[in-house]
């Protein structure tokens, strides 16, 4: 195993972090019920303590601001975890499982065909105004997220209509069975909108300007501030029926690694979500701190552009080579500390669907080379398109570079702002891009339809732009059929076709860690709601 490039950037991230850490953080001092985060001002020696926020007060620690927040827009789970514990919807995730239970519906029928789904809402849910959630609200929101035609649009286009019955009875008419259409409903994009939001309609925008940057929902929490580049503040919903005991959250937006782990370790902060690997495990020993661990359906992998970046990578060859080129364990051992798995195809292990005995890429430099000389492509120059929106991509971006250099391919490094990269991959103006996925309905419908459907270029799903006739008609024919056998069968055949295209690096999936002060009690880690807390069974 060749490990040369990996020893030194744990290393150098580390000292670099603790010279910048030098000029960030201090101690918070609130009073209880007057909470706000701590400003940043030179950091005092680490220390251990307790908490030293408020009982009634979260702090959690993030690495960069976020966009906008319309559940009708956003695909990002950086912004769910904000609007998720602002909305309610009709199911919900059932404590760690990937089963849903009622939310606001308290119980629902489908129609022999899968074609009428009835929901009955439970009476008293309110929204945050007061306003009474309805049958109506319901209509209004599906209605909404169709017409603004965004990312979570797709994943209703099979809505053919929402019909009232009552003011508590709502039916879904889909244009064709779609098995995975219950769960879709209680990821983000499922959250009630109250119709209010037409009041602040802009320019016949259906309100998304004003939900880019506030909620309307009745959830346990709305957002009451948000400060750019600081934190945003949510507080309880004075008319949800759920009483939390967790009055404020604060997501306190602090991009330095090391300036987030001084912050958990002296108190100011509960939960840092931004200390890499290689830092966790001196937390582990910590009196005051808990390092939770649980495997997750996160991945990592790298959009490989198979139709719209350099003219190279519209063949298979290369980009197999380039899949070839990558020392996995070494990659996720300096990465990842090895708090991570390799992938075995786009299916993460532990969601149906996925293969055991799936052909999987092992770095092989004479295979890689050889590769490219079939393909006739030699002194190959690739940029990576990636930002600051996870920790460790600088990191995986160097080594990747290091494994590409061995193949005789030059790999230019392009560090962008997050937002900003984001609307290059939505329009194709990439190379090799850095992304991470994980499911919003426990399905392989969320891997394989979405990466791989030509339908869903761009944010939507397929940032490879990927496109396969054969693996068109296996992935949709999967998800139009009710017997699981077969639909495995279909996404495995799929599978085996775009492992072998490679449209995608399969890099790895991650393990969840997440450094949590003792005092927090309640968190509840769901595989399907990475990044986003059960803020409201939560306390201190």
């Amino acid at each position: 195993m060749k490990r040369r490039w990996s020893f030194s950037f744990p290393s150098l991230l580390l000292v670099l972090s603790l010279l910048v850490a030098a000029c960030s953080g201090t101690p918070a001092n609130q009073a209880q019920g007057d909470a706000k985060p701590a400003e940043n001002k030179p950091a005092e020696p680490a220390k251990t303590a307790a908490s030293s926020t408020p009982a009634d007060t979260l702090f959690v620690g993030i690495t960069a601001d976020q966009g906008t927040l319309d559940p009708a827009v956003t695909f990002d789970n950086g912004a769910w975890k904000i609007t998720y514990p602002a909305y309610q919807r009709l199911v919900e995730y059932d404590g760690a499982t990937t089963e849903v239970k009622p939310g606001l519906a308290k119980e629902w029928k489908v129609s022999d065909d899968g074609l009428n789904w009835t929901f009955t809402l439970a009476e008293g849910n309110k929204f945050a105004d007061g306003t009474p959630v309805t049958a109506e609200a319901v209509k209004f929101t599906f209605d909404r997220t169709l017409k603004i035609k965004k990312g979570p649009a797709d994943v209703y286009s099979v809505i053919k209509e929402v019909k009232v019955d009552s003011p508590t009875s709502v039916t879904f008419v889909l244009s064709k069975n779609f098995p995975p259409f219950l769960s879709t409903l209680a990821a983000n994009y499922g959250g009630i909108v109250n119709p209010k939001v037409m009041e602040k309609e802009q320019n016949g925008d259906l309100g998304q300007n004003y939900l880019a940057n506030n909620t309307m929902g009745s959830g346990p929490y709305q957002l009451t501030e948000w400060r750019k580049g600081e934190y945003i503040k949510l507080t309880v919903n004075p008319n949800s029926s759920v009483k939390p005991a967790l009055q404020n959250i604060f997501f306190k937006i602090i991009p330095d690694a090391t300036a987030q782990r001084l912050q958990l370790e002296q108190g100011e902060i509960d939960i840092a979500e931004g200390i890499p690997n290689e830092q966790l495990k001196a937390l582990k020993d910590s009196p005051n701190i808990d390092v939770l661990q649980q495997p997750s359906l996160f991945v990592d992998y790298i959009y490989v552009n198979s139709s719209k970046g350099n003219e190279a990578l519209k063949n298979p060859k290369v980009r197999q080579a380039l899949s070839y080129a990558i020392d996995y364990d070494a990659l996720t051992e300096s990465v990842q500390e090895g708090y991570a798995t390799q992938m075995r195809g786009p299916i993460p292990k532990g969601l149906w669907g996925y293969d055991e005995s799936s052909f999987q890429y092992k770095r092989d430099v004479e295979k890689a080379k050889s590769l490219l000389a079939e393909a006739g492509v030699s002194n190959l120059t690739l940029d990576l398109l990636y930002s600051d929106n996870k920790a460790w991509w600088e990191t995986e971006a160097l080594a990747l570079q290091a494994f590409f250099s061995d193949i005789g391919v030059k790999l230019n490094l392009k560090k962008i702002a997050y937002a900003t990269s984001r609307e290059m991959i939505d329009k194709g103006e990439f190379d090799l891009a850095m992304g991470v996925w994980s499911p919003d309905f426990g399905d392989p419908y969320m891997f394989m339809n979405y990466w791989f459907d030509s339908v869903n270029f761009g944010l939507a799903g397929n940032r490879a732009f990927y496109k396969n006739d054969k693996v068109d008609e296996l992935v949709r024919k999967a998800a139009s059929v009710n017997d699981k056998a077969e639909r495995e069968k279909l996404y495995q055949e799929a599978q085996k076709i775009v492992i072998d295209e490679a449209p995608y690096l399969y890099l790895y999936q991650k393990d969840f860690l997440l450094p949590v002060s003792k005092s927090v009690k309640g968190f509840v880690y769901n595989p399907m709601l990475e990044g986003i807390y059960n803020l409201a069974e939560m306390s201190k």
